[in-house]
C-alpha cells in the first residue's frame, strides 16, 4: 500500500485510480479548520487571500495517522509512506512516530516511511514513479530505497507573486518584502536538497519570471529526462491562464504533456495567490 500526504497535490482521480492513502494536513482560516471531509475549492480558499484572510496551516493530526495505519494493518497490507518535507511541516515527524507506534503493536507489519524532500507535485511525482514501480512488480523496499537513492533528481522551481506571503512564513524580512513589491520583484525558489525552499534568484515582472523558470527547467532536465519517460507538471494558486501558459512553452520546447494542479490550501497559505511552480526531473536542484 502506498500512502502520502494531502499536500502532494496529486490529480484526486489520480489518488482514486490508483487507491493512494492520503494523510491531510490542515488550513484554518477564519476560525473554521479544513481538511477532512470539509474543504473550500481552491478558488474558494484563493479569492478569501485576495480580499486579506490570513490562513493558518497545521500539520497532520497524529489520531488521523494511526487510524489510517490501523486501517491497512486489520487489512494485512504493509506500507510504503512518501512524505512531505520534514523542512517545512511537522507531518514527517508525526507520521514516524505514528508508524512505528503500530507497527510495535502489530510486529508482523512493516511500515516505511520515506521524506521525498519535497513539497507539491515534486512529492506527487515520487509518488507517481513508486506507483509505476509498484506495477512492474518491484518490492516495497526496492521502492523505498529508490526513492531514497534518487529523491534529489525531482526538481522544482516557484515563482510568488506576493512577497508579504513569504515574509509572514519567515522566508523573508519584511524589509526584502516592502522593497521587492516596490521593485517589482519576483523571487524564484527552489527545493534545496535538505527540503527547504530558498530563494534561489530574482527576476523584474511576472512574465519575465515565469520565462525564466521555463528555460531554467528544460535546461536542468538535460537530455536525459528530456528524452525519457519522466513525469512534467505545473502547479499554480488560482493562476490557470499562466499555469496554461507556461504549460504550453514547456511542451513545445519538450514535446511532453504537462500535468497541471492547484497548489493545495496548506501549502498555498505560505505561496499565495498566483504563485506558479515547474516540477520536473534533473540532473540537479537549483
Amino acid at each position: 500500500m502506498i500512502t502520502a500526504d494531502s499536500n502532494c497535490d496529486l490529480l484526486p482521480e489520480y489518488v482514486r485510480e490508483n487507491n493512494i492513502g492520503i494523510i491531510p494536513h490542515y488550513y484554518d482560516i477564519e476560525g473554521v479548520t479544513y481538511g477532512d471531509e470539509k474543504n473550500l475549492t481552491p478558488k474558494e480558499f484563493y479569492d478569501l487571500m485576495r480580499a486579506g484572510k490570513m490562513p493558518t496551516t497545521m500539520a497532520s493530526n497524529p489520531a488521523v495517522i494511526r487510524d489510517t495505519f490501523q486501517k491497512y494493518a486489520d487489512q494485512g497490507l504493509d506500507v510504503l509512506h512518501l512524505s512531505f518535507s520534514s523542512a517545512l511541516s511537522g507531518g514527517h515527524s508525526n507520521v514516524v512516530c505514528g508508524a512505528e507506534e503500530i507497527c510495535e503493536e502489530h510486529p508482523g507489519m512493516k511500515i516505511r516511511v520515506v521524506e521525498t524532500l519535497n513539497v507539491s507535485l515534486g512529492e506527487g511525482m515520487v509518488i507517481m514513479k513508486a506507483v509505476r514501480m509498484k506495477r512492474e512488480g518491484k518490492s516495497l523496499d526496492e521502492i523505498a530505497d529508490w526513492v531514497e537513492q534518487n529523491r534529489l533528481k525531482f526538481c522544482v522551481y516557484f515563482v510568488v507573486d506576493d512577497l508579504f506571503h513569504l515574509h509572514r512564513g519567515g522566508r523573508l524580512s519584511k524589509t526584502t518584502a516592502i522593497v521587492g513589491s516596490m521593485l517589482n520583484v519576483k523571487p524564484i525558489l527552489i527545493v534545496d536538497d535538505e527540503g527547504k525552499l530558498v530563494s534561489h534568484d530574482k527576476v523584474r515582472g511576472r512574465k519575465k519570471a515565469l520565462n525564466s523558470i521555463v528555460e531554467r527547467a528544460v535546461e536542468g532536465m538535460g537530455e536525459e529526462y528530456l528524452s525519457d519517460d519522466w513525469d512534467l507538471c505545473v502547479v499554480h494558486g488560482d493562476a490557470p491562464e499562466d499555469a496554461q501558459m507556461v504549460a504550453a512553452a514547456l511542451k513545445e520546447k519538450t514535446g511532453k504533456d504537462v500535468i497541471i494542479n492547484t497548489v493545495s490550501p496548506s501549502i498555498g497559505a505560505h505561496s499565495g495567490p498566483a504563485a506558479l511552480g515547474i516540477l520536473y526531473m534533473g540532473k540537479k536542484r537549483g
